[in-house]
């Protein structure tokens, strides 16, 4: 909370008034996605290692299952966002989603060493996700003033990766005490996820748009007609370009394990250096981004995954490339929720970060299966040098892209 005190009109100074510096609804939100990504940073911190060492799939499996984990959430944040729009009922479909990723935890393990049934359950959760991110965003973009964008996303990815930084840990723990039992991983996840399914039910309040034909505005037409706005158009593509260079976090952990530096029972713990850095500068880069511009800030994460890559294909020091993976997070992911929310009408603007958020996961998808192939097919260092690569080139050319949004 912060203080309010100004003159009145008669020179005396009023009572002081106590104002919430971020809204409310913003915060519940963080803290449901607090408590979720708790749950799901459990499963994610020991799937890359139970799929590739536990069950023995090859790097180019891999990619294709993590490729597939992007590929769902994009047929389905359109849909959610859509969805969301329609009704404006944001959220009564971002708790869809919760729910449908609580429920795919402890069908992980009936899905045993099956490509196909793995994939399957994968794509569940996933589902979940696609449906519920764009209808979140809404309604924290909804929730907060325009010109504080920047600070109300940072704040909500800023107590999501407080759940990020715990998730490894509390895996870690339950691997140590079952004696790595996986089973205990993911019930133990499947019941965080309903805790928080149920504080988004008890404490997130809708916030509807202004009285507007809903059915029509939300029409198909309507929503691929956001591309029509030559600024939203310029940020979705390059959104999308970036995206193809970047290489998935379960890769890069795979990467360092492989180097030496990491054994398997340490590896859950990777994510925490990330997820550390993540929650420490999450509000200052919003903050930054609402003073000096959200473009720059969000063009300068991606130098930093540049350069993390960079010392990967190096020296390979594990936390210089944590934290600079880290500070690309913190830079990028609710700073181009800002960039893009104030360019949408507000009947619409599920919609249209879902239609951003598309193109990201469809260019995600393409990059793991990419990576995977090439490391499969020449190493996992020449691989990683093209996608450094093209990141090299895609960031100077999404500058003079988005040079007027800067």
């Amino acid at each position: 909370m912060y203080i309010s005190a100004s003159r009145a009109a008669d020179g005396t100074r009023p009572r002081p008034r106590l104002s919430l510096a971020v809204p409310a609804n913003v915060l519940a939100l963080g803290v449901v996605s607090l408590v979720t990504d708790i749950s799901s940073e459990m499963v994610t911190a020991v799937l890359p290692l139970y799929l590739t060492l536990f069950l023995g799939l090859s790097p180019l499996q891999f990619g294709l299952l993590d490729g597939l984990s992007f590929g769902v959430t994009a047929l389905v944040r359109l849909a959610g966002g859509a969805l969301a729009d329609r009704g404006q009922r944001h959220k009564l479909v971002a708790g869809a989603g919760y729910g449908l990723s609580a429920l795919s935890r402890p069908v992980l393990l009936a899905a045993g060493g099956s490509v196909g049934a793995l994939g399957a359950v994968i794509a569940a959760d996933r589902i979940g996700k696609g449906l519920r991110t764009a209808p979140r965003d809404a309604l924290i973009s909804l929730s907060a003033p325009p010109g504080e964008l920047g600070r109300a996303f940072g704040t909500h990815r800023a107590m999501d990766t407080c759940g990020a930084l715990l998730g490894p840990p509390a895996a870690f723990a339950v691997l140590t005490l079952t004696g790595g039992a996986y089973d205990a991983v993911f019930t133990t996840s499947f019941c965080v996820a309903v805790l928080g399914v149920l504080l988004l039910a008890l404490y997130v309040r809708d916030r509807p748009a202004p009285p507007v034909d809903r059915r029509s505005a939300a029409s198909p037409r309507a929503v691929l007609g956001l591309l029509r706005d030559p600024s939203f158009r310029r940020v979705c593509a390059v959104a999308t370009a970036l995206g193809l260079v970047t290489v998935g976090d379960a890769f890069v952990y795979l990467l360092l394990q492989r180097s030496g530096g990491v054994g398997p029972a340490s590896f859950p713990l990777l994510p925490v250096g990330t997820a550390a850095v993540y929650l420490l500068l999450a509000v200052p880069a919003g903050r930054l981004a609402d003073r000096v511009g959200r473009v720059p800030v969000f063009l300068a994460g991606h130098a930093a995954l540049a350069a993390a890559y960079l010392v990967l294909l190096g020296p390979g020091w594990l936390w210089p490339v944590l934290a600079l993976q880290g500070v690309f997070y913190a830079a990028t992911d609710g700073v181009l929720m800002a960039v893009a929310g104030p360019m949408l009408p507000a009947h619409l603007r599920g919609s249209g970060l879902a239609l951003l958020q598309t193109g990201q996961a469809a260019s995600r998808l393409v990059s793991s299966v990419l990576f995977g192939a090439l490391w499969t097919a020449w190493g996992s260092t020449p691989g990683l040098a093209v996608m450094a690569a093209g990141l090299a080139v895609c960031v100077p050319g999404a500058w003079f892209a988005m040079r007027r949004r800067a």
